[in-house]
């Protein structure tokens, strides 16, 4: 599931990707501002440089400031992100992770319980549709 040509974000630079993820595409200072016990500007700058040169982030120049933005899809790195959880912390076993999010299924709705139903019935129903 992780891609296998994107090298490895350090966490700070995850940081800054998710921050980039909720604004959509900001300058390196609304970005700095969003992260926790935030670095100096000029740290943020050398962050977001390497991330463009990893292809995590691009940018466009906006009179004399550069404006970032994502370069990957948020979907495909929710999906990487949630493999490295379940490979880190489950030993690769989706089901002990799920299991564990379920352990605390009195904070979800009786809405939510039956969308993760509904979920497991059509994986079941697809499996039988393959070959």
């Amino acid at each position: 599931m992780e891609q296998p040509n994107k090298p490895e974000m350090s966490r700070r630079e995850r940081q800054i990707l998710d921050a980039l993820f909720e604004l959509e595409e900001a300058p390196a200072e609304e970005i700095r501002q969003r992260l926790p016990e935030p670095p100096s500007y000029s740290a943020v700058r050398v962050m977001l440089t390497r991330l463009e040169k990893k292809g995590y982030v691009s940018h466009r120049e906006e009179g004399v400031r550069y404006v970032y933005a994502p370069a990957v899809s948020k979907t495909r790195e929710r999906r990487n992100a949630l493999s490295r959880l379940v490979r880190t912390f489950f030993a690769g076993s989706t089901a002990d992770a799920v299991t564990a999010l379920l352990a605390d299924a009195e904070d979800l709705s009786d809405e939510e319980l039956d969308r993760l139903s509904a979920a497991i019935e059509e994986a079941k129903e697809k499996r039988k549709e393959e070959p």
